[in-house]
């Protein structure tokens, strides 16, 4: 149902280099990309997460309440992805571990434009 997942950036060659590095780790590359935009994805027929520089012109901004979440297959994944994001230069939102009830298990950040985001799996 969900074709793709768009973010503003105001430093797309930034915001790049730090997806190109962090998505990578899933087998996500550069699927489309133009002098505005760029998408990544783990095949042309999944959703893809993209970056962009807002079309109006204006300073990109985070959403409040806007999250972006990437499935992940288990807690070694969620961790090594979650401490990647911390080593590319994102800020904590709540490490890596379980939340709740129900086998949820994900670690929040945001990058480096103040988006957040999470990498989280289901144990059960």
């Amino acid at each position: 149902m969900i074709g793709y997942q768009m973010v503003g950036t105001n430093d797309l060659k930034r915001a790049g280099e730090f997806y190109d590095a962090l998505l990578g780790e899933m087998g996500a590359k550069r699927g489309m990309e133009s002098e505005r935009f760029i998408a990544w994805a783990t095949h042309p027929k999944q959703p893809a997460f993209c970056v962009c520089l807002p079309y109006d012109g204006k300073e990109a901004s985070v959403g409040n309440g806007s999250m972006t979440a990437f499935a992940c297959e288990n807690r070694a994944q969620v961790d090594r992805l979650y401490a990647k994001a911390m080593e590319l230069g994102a800020t904590d939102e709540g490490a890596a571990g379980p939340r709740g009830e129900g086998g949820f298990y994900g670690g929040y950040f945001r990058d480096p434009d103040g988006n957040k985001c999470n990498f989280f799996c289901m144990e059960r």
